[in-house]
């Protein structure tokens, strides 16, 4: 039910447009019902409210408003000129309000909801496909909006409220954000195919402290790793590239510009030889984040739950 606006203040030309809307929302279902019927008393009827308390909505919206809404015939009410323009808009508006709670009773919907899900580039291909594939079997009408990036950007998302999980390496550790570990990726380091290194299997780190190396830029979650397994171990690296995209780096070294660390391929590529990282330890953890005191609609709670369940098999072997 709409409740009356018990303020008397009087709009003035200069009243900026928040004071409008907060004088005037409240009272517009009234306003648009009475239109309708041209008659207070079915008008209340309908609303399912006092007539006493329509008829004063009707003339404070008048007052604040400074214009003639309707012309008075005893209980009739005609619409003015004034009256019928204001009409036009009021019923966009509050149709533009139906339709957005709709909308969001839609997205909460258990059945039928939707969960807006970021992950990083190189899940794409297989890794939440197949994670998709396996919550629907138990909830085919979820609906999903997919957003892929690098970290920093995702998380600058969900924090916006533009998303409501991400998959994310590495694990972020933030006040505002809650995060679980779900996995751990191998990285290696990818050599064109005539290197000195390719016919070896596995290698250490520190062989490849001479190289020049092609990275993801500043910001991304494995430039991060990167820089820190080098550290790791004894040497920081000579970048000679820096991209956007993993693929993309994997052609630079194909084409000999330089070695990379990389999480394996979902398709091999030709042109280079991807090695075992022996020491130190070469990987990344892979987890989900989500705006800490955030609440999940019931599609989100469940896909989170199902994401959750998959700790320790969230990667493809």
């Amino acid at each position: 039910m709409v409740h009356e606006e018990r303020s008397e203040r009087r709009l003035s030309p200069s009243s900026d447009t928040e004071d409008i809307v907060t004088l005037l929302a409240p009272r517009l279902a009234y306003f648009a019902g009475v239109a309708r019927t041209e008659h207070v008393t079915r008008a209340a009827h309908e609303l399912r409210v006092p007539q006493s308390t329509l008829s004063r909505a009707m003339v404070r919206l008048e007052r604040d408003l400074g214009v003639d809404l309707f012309a008075r015939r005893g209980r009739t009410l005609a619409l003015t000129p004034a009256g019928r323009t204001f009409l036009t808009s009021v019923e966009r508006a509050l149709a533009e309000v139906a339709r957005a709670a709709d909308e969001v009773r839609a997205d909460a919907d258990p059945a039928a909801g939707k969960v807006a899900f970021g992950f990083l580039h190189t899940m794409g291909s297989e890794t939440v496909p197949a994670l998709i594939r396996g919550f629907r079997a138990d909830h085919p009408r979820v609906r999903f909006s997919l957003v892929q990036n690098h970290g920093e950007a995702m998380l600058e998302r969900l924090r916006a409220g533009e998303l409501d999980l991400c998959l994310t390496a590495p694990v972020p550790d933030a006040p505002d954000l809650v995060a679980r570990r779900l996995d751990e990726q191998r990285l290696r380091l990818v050599v064109p195919d005539d290197h000195r290194l390719a016919g070896r299997r596995r290698v250490r780190l520190a062989e490849a402290a001479d190289e020049v190396f092609v990275t993801l830029e500043p910001g991304y979650g494995l430039r991060r790793i990167t820089d820190d397994l080098c550290e790791q171990a004894g040497f920081r690296p000579r970048i000679a590239f820096e991209g956007e995209e993993i693929e993309t780096l994997r052609g630079l070294v194909a084409a000999g510009l330089g070695v990379a660390l990389l999480p394996p391929p979902a398709v091999s590529r030709p042109g280079v030889v991807e090695l075992t990282v022996t020491a130190p330890r070469a990987v990344r953890e892979i987890g989900v984040a989500w705006l800490d005191g955030h609440p999940d609609t019931p599609p989100v709670a469940a896909f989170k739950k199902f994401l959750l369940s998959r700790r320790g098999r969230l990667l493809p072997d």
